[in-house]
């Protein structure tokens, strides 16, 4: 399946990022002490929001294929970088009258999401300008 195109622009707005993906609009912005307006998520947290969101609809929809009792998911990410890389924490809490062997199901069913799939294997980036 195609993922959409997702168009990024910075205009006269310090660190003001809008994007669109054809459908929807959104933004990101630094905070006021990095001389941002602070008036969105900062790139890492889009980032992180990405698998938070990917990790939530996931085991969504596999709850609701198989017609378990899940409730509620509250994915909760951070991350540290450092020389070495860097590491993603994803806390999972499930709500619902869910079997320990359905909750153990769930967790396999997290690592499969796609976004997971994209942020543990090899990525290559490739980068290019454009004529304006």
């Amino acid at each position: 399946m195609a993922e959409p195109t997702v168009t990024a622009h910075i205009g006269a707005t310090n660190f003001q990022v809008t994007f669109d993906d054809g459908k929807h609009t959104w933004l990101a912005d630094e905070p006021a002490s990095l001389g941002g307006g602070d008036r969105g998520p900062t790139p890492v947290s889009l980032l992180l929001s990405s698998l938070g969101a990917c990790t939530s609809i996931t085991l969504k929809m596999y709850a609701q294929r198989k017609e378990w009792p899940l409730t509620e998911v509250r994915v909760t990410l951070s991350m540290e970088t450092g020389d070495a890389g860097s590491t993603i924490d994803r806390r999972i809490v499930l709500e619902g009258n869910l079997s320990d062997e359905q909750r153990e199901r769930l967790l396999q069913i997290a690592n499969a999401c796609p976004v997971h799939k994209i942020l543990t294997h090899t990525i290559t980036i490739r980068s290019g300008l454009a004529v304006a």
